[in-house]
């Protein structure tokens, strides 16, 4: 079904900006109602679609009262259906669900308020909803939201879980059992909210957000049990999907059963197939981790005696050889070796000694048979002059050295002789 009438163009009314509308010739309310009034009638009929966030109703009304909230903008808007419209839907329409209405806008002069009345209301086609669930998938994608380098790994055992499900639900539940069962200590910080519905995003990013600044919380479970498209679609909401992308503790999404794949199970650090199977992902078994450490330590008490077995043997076979049996035989026979060096050392010194000594007294022998000793022994006698300057005495080689009257010192074997010089004769 189409629309019977196209919105005029607002800037096309002569009314939007009188040229005598001006403080002195303001216009009343009624006038301006009925301005306003007349150019809303030009919209005519259209088609709307938008999620229902509020839907009152009673049996002993003829009419029901809906707000519709646009799902990419903050916006919404009143719409009055005849209770008959509701009940001749194909399904039950219910809040949260996202349709399509056929209605008209109506602004009632005399209050001054705004409304939409509606003759016909759809919900939207599955898979018009999958469509859009998947191109929203897919620009999140390619914005990096899914990337695995993203991606947190989780604790290999939290100090406490976070836990966001519906309150008294089958999901929470089984999460809980599961993971007592595998850890009777494990504790949980649970936060119940809306898991259907149109309060389920902005409750879901409350709890995301306070578990998140809760230093102790170091995993979180965002569960909720199986549905139908309809049910699972605020964990397909961009809002609540971009709050996960923002969390700095690692989450995990529990979302319906195996075949369900919101794209909070994208973005999120591990998609788990369902509550129970979360549970069993962030929270170890008790009595593997048990069976795992007595293995490990039967394991090490093995290769420790084993160890311990290899070195005595090396110590056996080591305390076997003749130097470990007798520890001064080597000691001693060293010493032997440093006695004999010794006496070989000392014997050859000696000879040394010797020779030096025989080899020193000819040298000595020498030297007295050259010396002016041995000559003067002979009769020979040495003749010194004395300088009358004072300087030191000179042996006398020349006559030209003891001109008559010079002062000598006669050196003979046993003493010496001083005379003067009375004269000096060349030799022929």
């Amino acid at each position: 079904m189409t629309a019977s009438a196209s919105p005029a163009n607002p800037d096309s009314t002569p009314e939007r900006n009188p040229a005598n509308n001006t403080a002195e010739t303001a216009w009343p309310v009624a006038k301006f109602n009925t301005s306003v009034q007349r150019w809303i009638d030009r919209l005519g009929w259209l088609w709307i679609e938008g999620q229902i966030i509020q839907l009152k109703t009673s049996p002993r009304w003829s009419a029901a009262y809906l707000t519709l909230r646009d799902v990419e903008q903050d916006s919404s808007v009143s719409v009055r259906a005849d209770v008959t419209l509701l009940n001749a839907a194909s399904a039950p329409i219910k809040e949260g669900d996202r349709v399509v209405v056929l209605g008209k806008a109506n602004y009632y002069e005399k209050k001054g308020t705004f409304s939409l009345t509606v003759t016909d209301i759809r919900h939207v086609g599955i898979g018009d909803l999958l469509a859009r669930i998947e191109q929203l998938r897919q620009r999140l994608a390619a914005e990096g939201l899914f990337d695995a380098s993203r991606k947190q790994r989780l604790p290999v055992l939290p100090n406490r879980v976070g836990l966001i499900t519906g309150r008294d639900s089958a999901a929470q539940r089984d999460v809980l059992s599961v993971a007592q069962g595998r850890w009777p200590q494990v504790d949980f910080r649970i936060i119940n909210t809306a898991v259907q519905g149109v309060r389920t995003v902005p409750e879901v990013v409350a709890a995301l957000e306070a578990l998140d600044a809760d230093p102790t919380v170091d995993v979180i479970i965002i569960a909720r049990g199986g549905g139908s498209v309809e049910d699972l679609l605020p964990f397909s909401e961009e809002a609540l999907v971009r709050a996960v992308a923002r969390t700095r503790t690692p989450v995990v999404s529990a979302i319906g059963h195996e075949p369900d794949n919101p794209v909070l199970d994208n973005v999120a650090d591990l998609r788990a197939a369902t509550p129970t199977d979360a549970a069993k992902r962030v929270v170890p078994d008790a009595a593997e981790e048990l069976a795992g450490i007595s293995d490990a330590r039967a394991r090490m008490a093995g290769a420790l005696r084993g160890w311990v077995q290899r070195e005595r043997a090396s110590l056996r076979q080591l305390r076997s050889r003749p130097v470990l049996a007798d520890p001064m035989r080597p000691i001693q026979r060293h010493r032997e070796d440093v006695d004999n060096a010794v006496r070989l050392i000392r014997r050859d010194i000696q000879h040394l000694l010797m020779a030096e000594q025989s080899r020193v007294a000819g040298l000595r022998g020498q030297v007295a048979a050259l010396g002016p000793s041995a000559t003067l022994a002979r009769g020979y006698a040495v003749v010194q002059v004395q300088p009358r300057d004072g300087s030191e005495a000179e042996v006398v080689t020349s006559i030209e050295q003891a001109p008559p009257g010079s002062q000598l010192r006669i050196r003979v074997a046993d003493g010496s002789i001083t005379a003067a010089g009375m004269g000096a004769t060349p030799a022929n």
